[in-house]
C-alpha cells in the first residue's frame, strides 16, 4: 500500500494521488462510463457521486478522502465527463444511472460503501439509497437537490433575483416572447443537431450557472474547444433533466426516508448557496432529524468553497468510525 505525505492543516484537501485502476464500462450497446479507484485498495469503499447532471468528476475530487483509509470509486455519469458518447441523451434517465451505480458495484465487487454526493449527487445518492439501503454504509450529502420543479424554476427564473447580471445575459440569447419560458427555449437548441448554436446556448448557460455557484461570484471566460465541449454536455444534460426527468411532488425523494432512516448520514449545507437553496436541505432535515445536519454559515454552493470543503472532509474522516 502507498504511504500518502500527511496534511498539515486540518480538514484541507489529501495531497494529489493517481489512480491505481480505472477503465469503461459498458452499461449498455450505447453508454460506456468511466470509472477509477484510487487510493488503499483494499480500504473501505467510498463512492464519489457527482453533480451536474453531466457535470463529471475531476481530480481534485479524489482528495476529499483519506488515501490510507478510503478506497475511493469515482465514476462519469452516462453522457458526462470521460464517459462515451459525450452528451448523449439516449436512455439518460436517474433510473439508468441508479442501474449503473449497481452495475458498477457488482464489477468493482464491492458489498457496501459510503456514498459522498452532492448537488445533482445527493439527489442521486437519495435515490440509490432508497432503492439499494442494504449496499450503504453512510451517505454523506451536500447542496441538497431533490429534483423538484420548484428548484428547476428558481435555477431558471429565482436566481435573476440575486444575480440580476447574470441572469440577463442568460436571458438575451432567447427572443423577448421565448423569454418566460427560457427552459424550453434552451433544451431546443440544446437538444438539436446544430452544434453551433447548441455550443453558444451552452457556454450561456454554464457562465450564469458558474457566476451563481459560489459565495463570491466567479464569471469565468469558456474560450477553449475542450471547456466548449464539457460546457456543451453540461448544459446540455441538465436542460434535459430539467425538463424531462423532474421528480414530481407525489413521489418526492422525502417519501422513501423510513427506508434509509437508520443509515447514518450528514446533510452539508450552504447557507448562502444560491444553486440549491437551503429550504429544501431544511425539509430534509425536518423529514430525517436522525441525520446530522451542518449548515455551513459561510458557504455557497460550490464543495470547493473552503468552508463546505473543510465541512466535507471533515465528515470523511468522522465517518471512518461507521462500519
Amino acid at each position: 500500500m502507498t504511504a500518502y505525505p500527511r496534511r498539515t492543516v486540518p480538514f484541507d484537501l489529501f495531497p494529489p494521488l493517481s489512480p491505481y485502476s480505472s477503465g469503461f464500462l459498458d452499461v449498455d450497446h450505447h453508454h460506456h462510463l468511466y470509472w477509477e479507484q484510487s487510493g488503499n485498495p483494499d480500504g473501505v469503499p467510498i463512492l464519489h457521486i457527482h453533480g451536474g447532471p453531466g457535470a463529471g468528476a475531476t481530480a481534485k475530487h479524489r482528495r476529499f478522502f483519506d488515501p490510507d483509509h478510503y478506497r475511493i470509486i469515482i465514476f462519469d455519469q452516462r453522457g458526462a465527463g470521460r464517459s462515451q458518447p459525450l452528451g448523449s441523451l439516449h436512455n439518460n434517465t436517474r433510473e439508468h444511472l441508479l442501474s449503473d451505480m449497481e452495475v458498477l458495484r457488482e464489477h468493482l465487487r464491492v458489498g457496501r460503501w459510503h456514498l459522498f454526493g452532492g448537488s445533482w449527487g445527493s439527489t442521486l445518492a437519495l435515490s440509490y439509497a432508497q432503492k439499494h439501503p442494504q449496499r450503504c454504509i453512510s451517505l454523506i450529502l451536500r447542496g441538497i437537490s431533490l429534483l423538484e420543479q420548484d428548484e428547476i424554476n428558481w435555477f431558471i427564473y429565482g436566481m435573476r433575483r440575486i444575480f440580476p447580471e447574470a441572469w440577463e445575459q442568460f436571458a438575451s440569447l432567447a427572443p423577448k416572447q421565448e423569454q418566460n419560458n427560457l427552459l424550453e427555449f434552451y433544451y431546443k437548441i440544446l437538444s438539436s443537431d446544430d452544434r453551433q448554436a447548441a455550443t453558444e446556448a451552452a457556454v450561456n448557460w454554464s457562465l450564469y450557472e458558474g457566476a451563481c455557484l459560489s459565495l463570491i461570484p466567479n464569471y469565468e471566460t469558456i474560450t477553449s474547444d475542450e471547456q466548449k465541449d464539457v460546457a456543451w454536455a453540461i448544459a446540455r444534460i441538465e436542460a434535459h433533466y430539467y425538463r424531462n426527468n423532474a421528480i414530481p411532488a407525489e413521489q418526492s425523494l422525502l417519501r422513501g426516508i423510513d427506508r434509509i432512516r437508520s443509515i447514518p448520514a450528514t446533510i452539508i449545507q450552504g447557507r448562502y448557496d444560491m444553486v440549491s437553496p437551503i429550504v429544501t436541505a431544511h425539509r430534509l432535515h425536518q423529514a430525517w432529524p436522525e441525520a446530522d445536519y451542518i449548515i455551513v454559515p459561510d458557504g455557497g454552493h460550490a464543495s470547493m468553497d473552503p468552508p463546505v470543503r473543510a465541512r466535507l472532509i471533515e465528515a470523511t474522516e468522522n465517518a471512518k468510525t461507521i462500519r
